[in-house]
């Protein structure tokens, strides 16, 4: 079926004009002013603007953590970020020490085939790096199409690598034309001031936040920065907070090193006052317990002016959604409480209202930061994350005007409560489109679970 859509404001991470798009099959066919063509369905975008589909390189869906599950399938996950704009999302495969890579591989594939309404991808999360691990990593890049292998610098006889597995794995994925990610926190500091506070009966979600302090930010992304210039190989850190650890990456580019940071919609909105908002005893904050926490607005300062900076290339969300209930498994103990916030709804629509709208990024900007940079670091541009001949039509039909309140009782994330409660946005997103498809229009969703494909991504420059 074939699709105009008319007088759009288009907007890319460079370009910024009206016109139309002509969409025939999955992909654009066609844009310019008053195309000359007929199609089997024609939506006039007049007063909106057009944007590529939103790509969010970190969501964890159906992730195992602490005992239960982040209450987001990969079908209600996708379908939700289907409705915020988000038409493709990168997953994390999470290897068990132990085990290989190709199981870990298949169990998120029996959970996320024929179920996502939405496109996705995985990142590899290496747990247990090993010569056979090692032997792993090039099948994963040929043949799997995942070419980002996620570590973790926390978590430790979980998640968490040493550093001479770090090396180790940086010289292999380097070698083949790979991407390492990093959750770059101090394990170690952490893990001391957990117990300590443990120890002296500071069990509300405030000793969480306290517990990982912004020092331990900062050193890992500076250890990580060192590695990835020792080996030379691209370095992404992700769901960054502070301004410690963006200065780590800043002192980086004095040796002509690139690192690529990701930061999160939390981290620029809210701060760690939502940790006492009914006391310092108070449960509540519980709905912000994260890794890393929320932090000052100093950070949200640092955190706008890297963007704008270039220092800073993409704005994710880190979604990982617990139910309530779920939650209070730490009720009594904040190192029992799921890690993990919900976001992947409001995104798109948070960071146009509070970015665009009061002035912080321009327009181009937001695509390049929601859209645009993921696809070319994470080796899916062209084909997504802009708007361009042959590119997916993978296309978002915005009104910058029309206001709305953000609340658990109108979202459609798997999630009993919402980070945003009563929060005014400004800017809704209208009508969306999948691979050609309208998947979204008015306030509905048009498709099925196993709509969603998963998209082989190509090897890395490390440049974008």
């Amino acid at each position: 079926m074939s699709i105009k859509i008319k007088n759009g404001r288009i907007i890319t991470a460079t370009d910024d004009y009206i016109a139309d798009i002509f969409v025939d099959g999955e992909t654009i066919k066609a844009i310019g002013k008053d195309l000359p063509i007929d199609a089997d369905s024609t939506i006039d975008a007049s007063g909106k603007l057009v944007f590529p589909g939103g790509i969010d390189p970190h969501v964890h869906l159906d992730m195992p953590f602490m005992g239960t599950f982040s209450s987001d399938t990969h079908e209600t996950g996708t379908r939700a970020a289907l409705f915020g704009g988000t038409t493709t999302v990168i997953d994390f495969v999470l290897q068990k020490q132990g085990h290989s890579l190709k199981e870990a591989l298949a169990e998120w594939k029996s959970r996320a085939t024929g179920t996502a309404a939405g496109d996705y991808s995985f990142h590899m999360a290496v747990t247990d790096f090993n010569d056979n691990t090692k032997a792993e990593i090039q099948e994963m890049v040929e043949n799997e199409g995942i070419t980002s292998f996620k570590t973790f610098m926390a978590y430790k006889g979980a998640l968490m690598i040493d550093d001479s597995q770090m090396i180790g794995l940086m010289q292999e994925v380097k070698k083949q034309g790979g991407l390492v990610t990093v959750h770059a926190t101090n394990g170690d500091v952490i893990d001391f001031l957990v117990a300590k506070h443990k120890r002296e009966g500071k069990l509300s979600p405030l000793y969480h936040y306290l517990s990982q302090p912004e020092v331990t930010e900062a050193e890992a992304s500076g250890r990580f920065s060192d590695m990835a210039d020792y080996t030379d190989c691209p370095g992404y850190i992700v769901h960054m907070t502070c301004e410690g650890a963006l200065n780590a990456v800043r002192n980086a580019t004095r040796r002509n090193q690139k690192v690529f940071v990701e930061t999160c919609i939390q981290y620029l909105l809210l701060d760690a006052s939502l940790y006492e908002a009914g006391g310092s005893l108070d449960f509540e904050g519980a709905k912000w317990v994260m890794s890393p926490p929320l932090r000052q607005k100093k950070d949200q300062q640092t955190l706008w002016a890297g963007i704008n900076q270039g220092l800073v290339q993409v704005v994710a969300t880190d979604h990982c959604p617990f139910m309530w209930a779920q939650k209070l498994m730490g009720k009594d103990d904040f190192s029992k409480i799921p890690n993990g916030h919900p976001a992947i709804e409001n995104r798109m629509e948070l960071l146009f209202s509070e970015g665009v709208g009061k002035g912080k990024i321009t327009l181009n900007k937001y695509v390049e930061v929601a859209c645009t940079n993921a696809a070319k670091i994470f080796g899916m541009f062209p084909r997504k994350g802009t708007l361009a001949v042959g590119s997916d039509a993978d296309i978002v039909i915005f009104d910058p005007n029309e206001k709305h309140t953000l609340s658990a009782k109108t979202h459609h994330m798997n999630v009993d409560y919402s980070g945003y409660e009563g929060w005014e946005v400004t800017g809704k997103v209208k009508t969306v489109l999948l691979r050609g498809n309208v998947v979204i229009d008015a306030n509905k969703c048009l498709v099925e679970k196993g709509n969603g494909q998963f998209i082989k991504r190509n090897k890395v420059s490390g440049k974008i």
